[in-house]
C-alpha cells in the first residue's frame, strides 16, 4: 500500500507565554511604582474630541449610510430575529398543525354544547 503523505504540523503559537501568576506580579510591581504626569496627555488632551469624532465618522460609510436610511431599525431587527429561529422540522410541524386542529375542534364543540345548554334552560326560564 501507498503510504499516506504525513499532514503539516503547525506549531502552536503562544502570544504571551506568562503565567497569570506572572502577570498578576508584573502589574503588581508597576502599580507600586510613582506615576509621572504627561505633558503630552495635557497638551493634547483638548483635541481628543476631534479624534472621537473623526473615528465615529469613519464608522459612517456610504454604503452604510444608504443601508440605515432606506431600512429602518424594524426591518433591520425583524431580520436578525428571524436569523435566530429555529424552524421545526416537516414532522414536527405536521404533529404540531394536526394538534391545534383537534384543539379548535375540541373547544369549539364544547363552546357549542354549552351554548346549546343555556339557550335551552333561557328558553324554558323566559318562554314559561
Amino acid at each position: 500500500m501507498a503510504e499516506e503523505p504525513e499532514a503539516k504540523k503547525s506549531k502552536r503559537r503562544v502570544k504571551n507565554p506568562e503565567t497569570f501568576r506572572q502577570q498578576a506580579l508584573k502589574a503588581a510591581s508597576e502599580a507600586n511604582k510613582p506615576v509621572r504626569p504627561s505633558r503630552i496627555k495635557k497638551v493634547w488632551a483638548p483635541f481628543r474630541f476631534i479624534g472621537r469624532f473623526f473615528r465615529f465618522l469613519n464608522r459612517f460609510t456610504p454604503l452604510r449610510i444608504l443601508g440605515l436610511i432606506l431600512f429602518p431599525p424594524y426591518f433591520r431587527n425583524s431580520w436578525k430575529e428571524l436569523q435566530q429561529v429555529t424552524w421545526p422540522t416537516f414532522k414536527q410541524s405536521l404533529r404540531l398543525t394536526w394538534a391545534v386542529l383537534l384543539f379548535a375542534i375540541i373547544f369549539g364543540a364544547s363552546v357549542a354544547a354549552v351554548d346549546y345548554g343555556l339557550e335551552a334552560v333561557f328558553k324554558r326560564i323566559l318562554l314559561k
